[in-house]
């Protein structure tokens, strides 16, 4: 009874083992080889699947996501015969369990190694500087090569990137010097670009300021012209309007004797020689070298006349006594070699006046 037990037992527990390695669990994105008597017989679909035990066997399950595979750097000759070290990372995708299981024995060494030669042969048909600036370029030329030689694999290559492209230490040493040398000349070309066009701004600010100012000095010039011209023609019109006489006029010029001799710096005054021309016409304006011309008739007097009569003659008093002090200072201060070169040393005659100012006939 004892020994039933047991052997039951064991049957059972044998029997467990049997019916739980008949079924398999399959997880998402994977995928099973299974062997019968170690030939291909399926592939195992994500989810339950039942298998014979001891006749069947389940290969190492394959993952059917994306991966990504960085490889060292590896040195690629250039076609200007430089040594560059160029990192890669290639992005892949496993489409077919069977191919990629039956058809190549390790598929991330392989994929290495044509990556490598794939590189090598693109990279060595172009220069250091296509190589850095052309990097699309070349990784559309690896995807195309790698893919087409991995599609019998059953591997798909989505993307190949150049992790990174270090050229020799010389070179790029030579390349920033060259750099900064194209930097400082563009930092040149700019600082004299805005020099001159600050000069080009400057200058023309300064012309339209010259512009401007000459356009004023014109306007001005114009306006002041236009004005003494306008006062010309009152003065005028006035001095016809009011008829003036041979009196008024020598009166006139008598008055602005005195002016002239103002001042602290006038050292030689020179009596011209109108001066007696106008006292003449003035004395006989009013009557007083009755001995030169035949007498007039005598007009009406009027006390308005009478007080310009003695105005008149005091001013022309006044008029000769500043000519005969200034004659007398010119003689006094102007040495006899300055006279006779410069021909003004001697002054005119200044008419002799009676008691009451007015000049009397010689």
């Amino acid at each position: 009874m004892t020994a039933g037990l047991i052997v039951l037992a064991v049957l059972v527990v044998f029997l467990f083992i049997v019916a739980a390695s008949a079924v398999r669990i399959v997880p998402q994105a994977r995928a099973g080889i299974v062997e019968r008597l170690g030939r291909y017989q399926r592939t195992l679909q994500p989810g339950l699947a039942l298998i014979i035990p001891f006749v069947d066997r389940v290969k190492p399950l394959i993952d059917l996501r994306e991966q990504v595979v960085s490889f060292p750097p590896q040195p690629v000759i250039t076609e200007d015969n430089l040594v560059v070290g160029i990192d890669t990372v290639i992005y892949f995708q496993i489409t077919d369990s069977k191919s990629v299981t039956y058809e190549v024995a390790n598929s991330l060494q392989a994929i290495e190694q044509l990556t490598v030669t794939t590189l090598r042969n693109v990279i060595g048909g172009l220069t250091l500087e296509e190589t850095l600036t052309s990097r699309d370029k070349v990784n559309s030329q690896l995807r195309i090569v790698l893919d087409d030689a991995t599609g019998k694999w059953g591997i798909r290559v989505n993307r190949v990137e150049l992790k990174s492209v270090e050229p020799p230490r010389t070179v790029q040493e030579a390349m920033e010097k060259q750099m900064r040398a194209e930097r400082d000349r563009r930092a040149t070309i700019l600082t004299a670009e805005g020099i001159k066009q600050s000069q080009i701004l400057t200058a023309e600010g300064e012309k339209q300021a010259a512009v401007l100012t000459a356009e004023g000095a014109r306007t001005a010039a114009i306006l002041r012209a236009e004005g003494e011209s306008k006062a010309i023609e009152t003065v005028f019109r006035a001095i016809h309007d009011g008829a003036p006489d041979q009196e008024l006029l020598s009166y006139q010029y008598l008055q602005m004797l005195p002016e002239l001799a103002k001042g602290e710096a006038n050292k030689i005054f020179v009596i011209p020689s109108e001066f007696s021309q106008a006292l003449g016409g003035l004395a006989s304006s009013l009557g007083m070298n009755g001995a030169a011309k035949a007498p007039r008739t005598p007009a009406a007097r009027s006390p308005e006349r009478d007080e310009a009569v003695e105005r008149a003659a005091a001013d022309a008093a006044e008029a000769a006594r500043a000519s005969r002090e200034a004659s007398e200072a010119a003689s006094a201060a102007a040495t006899p070699g300055l006279g006779s070169a410069a021909g003004i040393g001697a002054p005119a005659e200044t008419p002799s006046l009676n008691p009451g100012g007015l000049p009397q006939d010689a």
